[in-house]
């Protein structure tokens, strides 16, 4: 989905950026060498980077999960 029709950024570009360490707008838009334009995107930019970020917080807590209870011999991850 496109978030900005300027630059052509879409949402996997969001994901991409945040799973290179992108914590802020201007950091997603660096990550395309790019900036917001007109400035239309800037809110849909920050909700689905705050998306992005919370999914993979989760990811890892759920990893974090998965590792101790495979540390304890309880749970055996399936790939």
């Amino acid at each position: 989905m496109f978030i900005c029709s300027c630059n052509g950024l879409t949402d996997k570009d969001v994901h991409a950026a945040v799973g290179a360490g992108a914590t802020r707008p201007q950091e997603v838009y660096a990550s395309r060498k790019c900036r917001a334009k007109c400035g239309n995107c800037v809110p849909g930019v920050v909700c689905m980077l705050r998306q992005a970020l919370k999914e993979q917080k989760a990811l890892a807590a759920l990893r974090t999960v998965s590792e101790i209870s495979a540390d304890n011999g309880l749970y055996q991850a399936v790939a």
